[in-house]
């Protein structure tokens, strides 16, 4: 791969996007990221990814604007909204069709295509039973920021660095699911203050509005991101992929719906060899200081940080 460096510790695989000096993400990136992300997804043995940079101090500068522009700049018409949906479905059809991608690139169109390349990718992330952590050791603005969250967790390095949405700045608006995600992390207000202002954040405005999960410091980001990481590896992929759609899915459609996938993944969770084992097991944890005289705060205690570590149960599924 010329964008990407790999390297696999145990179940944790560990991704540096490496484009110098900015980090963009361009076309190429991104189709060596899903390729990437489809050999992850069906390999039993890798539980979570930390994603990161190899480029001091960027993340991810933002998606290549050379790209956007050539894009937009071949199409033959101004769009509107119906126009616009109208070039999505014929893209979505050219996937089917031998040589449709390209057809469309010559008609003006493959910067659609490329947009549904970004969107599969973070599906891609969003809906596997592989954790995602990211490791921002600086700027993540655009599609960085939009590549963040479509990680599970986000770790960002203390230090003089941005992030945040500017796309409005040159006037179009985020593309990769920023004003999605950012809606469901940070509820409409906070999503549209960020998508509106343009104006990035420093990395403890971030933590304070929840934006990220916790600043480190940079010399020590990669390696509690993967500690991070090998933790979470040890939870059930059935009961995470279950936790992330619930999450996702679930949380932006009615209540009753959202609850209805939130019973489907928790009966299929609990259905497993390796969940039944665990509750078994679980319960003559919190038995035995019973048995001893105690009561369950003993066990809180004692027995639940090996719970919390991973170290208590082998789920395999």
């Amino acid at each position: 791969m010329r964008f990407l460096r790999t390297e696999r510790l145990g179940s944790v695989q560990t991704i540096w996007l490496n484009n110098p000096p900015y980090n963009f993400l361009t076309d190429e990136v991104m189709g060596e990221l899903i390729d990437l992300l489809r050999t992850i997804d069906g390999d039993r043995e890798v539980r979570a990814v930390v994603l990161t940079s190899a480029v001091e101090g960027v993340f991810v500068s933002h998606y290549s604007v050379s790209e956007i522009l050539d894009g937009v700049q071949s199409a033959p018409v101004v769009l509107n909204p119906r126009t616009a949906g109208a070039a999505l479905r014929m893209s979505e059809f050219a996937d089917h069709v031998p040589g449709g991608r390209a057809g469309l690139a010559r008609a003006g169109a493959g910067g659609v295509t490329n947009l549904r390349r970004y969107h599969e990718v973070c599906r891609l992330m969003r809906e596997s039973s592989t954790v995602f952590v990211a490791a921002l050791n600086g700027r993540a603005l655009g599609g960085g920021c939009e590549l963040s969250l479509a990680c599970d967790l986000r770790l960002m390095a203390e230090g003089p660095f941005e992030i945040g949405q500017p796309e409005i700045l040159v006037g179009i608006i985020p593309g990769g699911g920023g004003t999605q995600m950012l809606t469901r992390v940070l509820g409409a207000g906070r999503a549209l203050e960020l998508c509106l202002e343009g104006a990035p954040i420093d990395p403890r405005r971030a933590l304070e509005i929840g934006l990220v999960h916790r600043l480190v410091d940079p010399d020590e980001l990669l390696n509690e991101a993967q500690r991070t990481a090998a933790r979470l590896a040890k939870r059930s992929p059935t009961a995470v992929r279950g936790i992330k759609n619930a999450i996702h899915q679930g949380g932006s459609v009615p209540l009753e719906k959202g609850l209805h996938i939130e019973r489907t993944h928790f009966l299929t969770a609990a259905s497993t060899p390796s969940a039944k084992r665990a509750m078994a097991l679980y319960l003559a944890d919190v038995e035995a200081p019973i048995d001893a005289g105690g009561d369950i705060s003993d066990f809180v205690a004692d027995g639940l940080p090996d719970w919390v570590a991973g170290t208590r149960v082998d789920f395999t599924e």
